[in-house]
């Protein structure tokens, strides 16, 4: 038989229901987040496999582990952000590597939805933190190197410096970095223009900290193109996050410069001879040998006009061109454009208008880039067939038919937009996604520092644009003296999209921005070189300057000086 066991009495312990538990653990990581920003001290460091641990509902940590010092694999998709001798040292140093998602949740029609982000901790740590944009529609995580986003560059990037790089997929994951199909859902939206920038710079911080023991002495962003949008994003809307922030050829005015693609390729297709099928040939618009000579016409109109003609335009704002310079008196030949070749330039050039010719989007300066294979890339494509294969027509309708437009229209024809009926449409994303403030004051007022570059060819977002807006940012912000205590822009001669081009494309915008927060060393000049002029330096100039040749050997940038024009 069994005996009676008299129990002795238990205190009863409060319950603690699901959500107690969940405002306990939000609580905790409020007070931990506030510890990293105020620059207290933190327990630790924790061990890499232990920032796991740190895992809350809010915040999922799929992988935090140790990778020992090694180059990257070659399928690695990594590899394609190094180029030159940046690819040829990328022996990784040995780091952790966290991978997780914030705010997991279901969205719209039963989609998965959450900030994706990845993280990678070196070992040996310089104290900074690099936020990596992304580009396209985001949609994909990149590896978290922090390359210098300039396509010619051979700096090293920032994880080989002993950064902390953290990169996301701004909220949405798609099939690449093409897939609008996120628009769909409100918050994706949100989280795409701006939102995930900071809730990903929240987690990546207190992650450093717990990792390191100490919160990053210097906080940096750098991106291009939708990367260079999310930089200025950092600058306008989380003024008080970063130290330093590198803007590489920015969507600020993503919304319209989507419309002005749709104008592009509508403009180059009333040029373009037809299939059988009487589709047009989109790439045949123009011919290489006819952009050839467009290009040639240009560096000879504007060539010399900076005191050197040396394949470059340095002298970009006096610059000025007409195709129809070129027109053909008769039959076409090999010197001459057919009359519809000129009206599609000229209407190109001109930038999108709406029924009363008020513009849409920005004109485009004239350069020698326009015969680069990047910019036939989004322009015309190289298709020989009635279905194109430009950028412009395979990324811009998709994005225009469910992201632009609000509410968005799935089935919408992007080539049939009307620039009278449908341009208001966009507005509502508009407020959201296009960083075209220019109150800065508590971004500088604490020191932040704005380093801006864009290429002159770029086909993909107007120079002359960002041009504009940075005239209107020295208005608002003391004057252009004033503004360039804080803010710089570097125009680059011939460079496409992100690089490329008749260019120097190689320089280092990281180290520049790096000096100036930390050093108070300004950049008076940027020096680059390039492959496509092998043994020559230049001086890119902070705008409004422009490089002049004072004399000198022609290919060493010491012959140049950097002067207002």
């Amino acid at each position: 038989m069994g005996r009676n066991v008299k129990r002795r009495a238990q205190p009863r312990r409060p319950f603690l229901g699901s959500a107690m538990v969940l405002s306990a653990l939000v609580l905790s990581a409020m007070v931990f987040s506030a510890m990293v920003f105020s620059g207290q001290a933190l327990a630790g460091p924790l061990a890499c496999g232990d920032l796991a641990g740190l895992a809350r509902p809010d915040l999922r940590i799929d992988r935090a582990e140790a990778v020992p010092a090694g180059t990257l694999p070659a399928d690695n998709p990594a590899r394609a952000a190094l180029t030159g001798a940046a690819r040829a040292k990328a022996a990784l140093p040995a780091h952790c590597l966290v991978e997780g998602t914030i705010d997991p949740r279901t969205g719209v029609g039963g989609v998965p939805y959450g900030t994706g982000f990845q993280l990678r901790l070196p070992e040996a740590w310089n104290g900074r933190f690099l936020f990596q944009g992304g580009g396209g529609l985001d949609g994909v995580v990149g590896e978290a190197l922090g390359a210098i986003p300039v396509s010619g560059a051979t700096a090293a990037p920032a994880l080989l410096r002993g950064y902390a790089v953290v990169s996301t997929d701004s909220g949405h994951r798609g099939r690449d970095n093409a897939d609008a199909a996120f628009g769909l859902d409100q918050q994706a939206r949100i989280d795409f223009a701006y939102g995930a920038i900071g809730t990903v710079t929240r987690e990546a911080k207190a992650l450093v900290a717990a990792r390191y023991g100490r919160p990053p002495a210097k906080a940096y962003f750098m991106g291009c193109s939708n990367g260079g949008r999310s930089a200025l994003m950092a600058a306008t809307r989380f003024p008080t996050a970063f130290d330093g922030i590198v803007a590489g050829a920015p969507a600020f005015r993503l919304s319209r410069a989507a419309l002005g693609q749709i104008w592009d390729t509508r403009s180059f297709l009333d040029a373009a001879p037809k299939d059988p099928e009487g589709r047009p040939i989109l790439a045949e618009a123009l011919s290489p040998a006819d952009l050839t000579l467009v290009a040639d016409a240009v560096l000879k109109a504007c060539d010399a006009a900076d005191g050197l003609a040396d394949g470059s335009v340095e002298a970009v704002s006096t610059c000025r061109f007409d195709p129809g310079s070129l027109a053909c008196p008769g039959e076409k030949t090999a010197t001459c454009l057919k009359p519809a070749q000129v009206e599609a330039l000229r209407r190109a050039f001109e930038g999108a208008r709406d029924g009363q010719g008020r513009p849409v989007y920005a004109s485009w300066a004239w350069d020698p880039g326009i015969a680069a294979p990047g910019w036939r890339a989004w322009k015309l494509g190289t298709s020989r067939t009635g279905t194109a294969n430009a950028r412009n027509v395979t990324l811009g309708p998709a994005a225009i038919a469910n992201y632009f437009l609000t509410p968005p229209d799935p089935g919408f024809d992007a080539l049939r937009f009307d620039f009278d009926r449908d341009t208001p449409r966009i507005a509502e994303t508009a407020a959201l996604n296009d960083p075209t403030g220019t109150f800065l004051s508590t971004f500088t007022a604490r020191g932040g520092r704005l380093l801006v570059y864009q290429g002159v060819a770029d086909p993909v977002f107007s120079a002359r644009d960002l041009v504009d807006h940075w005239q209107e940012l020295a208005r608002h912000n003391g004057g252009a003296q004033d503004l360039s205590a804080s803010a710089r822009l570097f125009l680059v001669p011939g460079m496409t999209h992100c690089g490329g081009g008749p260019a120097l494309d190689d320089f280092d915008p990281l180290s520049a921005i790096e000096s100036w927060v930390e050093r108070g060393e300004a950049p008076d000049r940027l020096i680059a070189r390039g492959t496509a002029f092998p043994g020559r330096t230049r001086p890119l100039c902070p705008f409004p300057q422009e490089a002049r040749y004072q004399g000198g050997e022609p290919d060493r940038g010491e012959s140049f000086a950097c002067r207002a024009p």
